[in-house]
């Protein structure tokens, strides 16, 4: 292709499903995405009235209690512990109990992510993935957080000044009572019985496992496939993702009186007269958890020293095509450009702007890249083509232009699509 001539997509404004691609012929004369017009004929984000980050989240009851047993811990004494391996500032949370329930990340201490921590929970909730731990933004104070040495020196002191002119004038005080200040973070569920991929993958590799158990293992691969690659994860490596490998027994006699439930059988007799029937299989359960998310959802394709590859490109499930399960999970919901946009887009930008430090022509970058990513994702997923490659397919920009410009009325939204024309100088290919 030469130099003036790049390749751009069209959104039809009738369809749903994803562009063809078509060549244009010169800067001049590029075809934009026709305007795709909100129901609301306003942005999501362009007028959000959220509160502010809080422990009271309603519309989730179970998560809710939990981070009410981590501040009741914290209040009995039983304070966060930091979390010594690989983390600048993350802490294993607890409850009364001592148990571990959650691992909390504050936006001071974890400087990278504590939002793209939340951004991966919402993209595995809407694309029903459900490998990602529940994740969300709270406020939590404990003394065993990392807090600037001068706040603590002056608490104290407000503290002790209080005590010596209660002692003199009967109880009164000078400063008004005031802890430690709760710090935002993501705060994501702690999951049981989970091992170290690295070390799941070499013992799954000297065992030599049944197809049945092969395939259940892909099938949940897929699925991390599918999340890091949204959203361009630049930090995936065998040390940051678990899987929990569990054998089961089943009763044969409880198989076949669930049978009947389904079946609507259960009125009828059944007569167990063999010590087979009554035997238990044991079944195998395999579930990823695809943790430790923050350095994802850049704002640009890597473009200079860095690769930022995906790790488990190299292993052997990477050169399995997707299967039809996944491709049933997503791909529907994938080639839905308004799913793509008001679901996932809109949800990330309400998500990040949130933050005060919020640019929105930063966040409109990274949702750029992840539309992009979305579009290549799709698109082998159709051409039947597997996660390894995937991963060398072109980098693909989808940004949102300014409709006002474009003299379209308020609350339309168009598109333009093009490729990254930049590679890092080395390369893992």
């Amino acid at each position: 292709m030469s130099s003036d001539t790049e390749e751009y997509s069209v959104f039809h404004g009738n369809s749903n499903t994803l562009p063809d691609v078509c060549i244009v012929p010169s800067e001049h004369h590029r075809l934009l995405l026709p305007s795709i017009s909100s129901n609301s004929g306003m942005d999501a984000a362009d007028n959000l009235h959220l509160p502010p980050w809080n422990t009271n989240i309603i519309d989730d009851p179970d998560y809710a209690d939990v981070v009410r047993q981590a501040e009741r811990a914290i209040e009995g004494g039983i304070l966060p512990v930091r979390i010594a391996a690989g983390s600048s500032g993350s802490y294993f949370v607890r409850n009364l109990e001592g148990k571990t329930i959650g691992v909390f990340k504050p936006k001071d201490e974890e400087p990278y992510g504590y939002l793209s921590e939340a951004g991966a929970s919402i993209i595995d909730t809407k694309l029903r993935l459900n490998i990602v731990p529940k994740t969300r933004v709270v406020r939590l104070a404990s003394d065993s957080f990392n807090y600037p040495a001068i706040e603590r020196h002056l608490i104290t002191a407000k503290r002790e000044i209080n005590e010596s002119v209660g002692r003199h004038m009967h109880g009164r005080r000078v400063f008004q009572p005031k802890g430690l200040h709760p710090k935002v973070g993501s705060f994501q569920l702690f999951v049981e019985k989970y091992d170290d991929a690295d070390a799941f993958l070499k013992q799954f590799d000297r065992d030599s496992p049944s197809p049945d158990v092969a395939i259940q293992f892909q099938r949940q691969f897929e699925k991390l496939v599918v999340l890091d690659y949204i959203i361009r994860n630049t930090d995936r490596n065998n040390s940051n993702w678990l899987v929990k490998y569990e054998t089961k027994k089943v009763n044969e006699r409880d198989m076949i009186e669930n049978a009947g439930e389904v079946n609507h059988l259960s009125n009828a007799a059944t007569t167990i007269t063999t010590d087979e029937t009554t035997s238990a299989k044991p079944t195998v359960d395999i579930r990823i958890a695809a943790i430790d998310n923050g350095l994802a959802f850049p704002f640009k394709h890597p473009d200079e020293w860095r690769t930022y590859p995906f790790h488990w490109a190299w292993l052997p499930q990477a050169k399995t095509p997707f299967s039809d399960d996944i491709k049933a999970l997503v791909l529907p919901l994938l080639a839905d450009m308004n799913f793509i946009q008001h679901e996932i887009c809109d949800e990330i930008q309400r998500l990040f702007s949130q933050d005060k430090n919020y640019e929105r022509r930063l966040v409109e970058r990274q949702l750029s890249v992840m539309r992009g990513q979305i579009i290549n994702l799709a698109q082998a997923m159709r051409d039947g083509k597997s996660p390894f490659q995937l991963v060398q397919m072109p980098g693909v920009i989808v940004e949102r232009l300014v409709s006002d410009a474009l003299g379209d009325p308020p609350g339309s939204r168009q598109f333009k699509q093009k490729f990254n024309d930049r590679y890092p100088l080395f390369t893992w290919f």
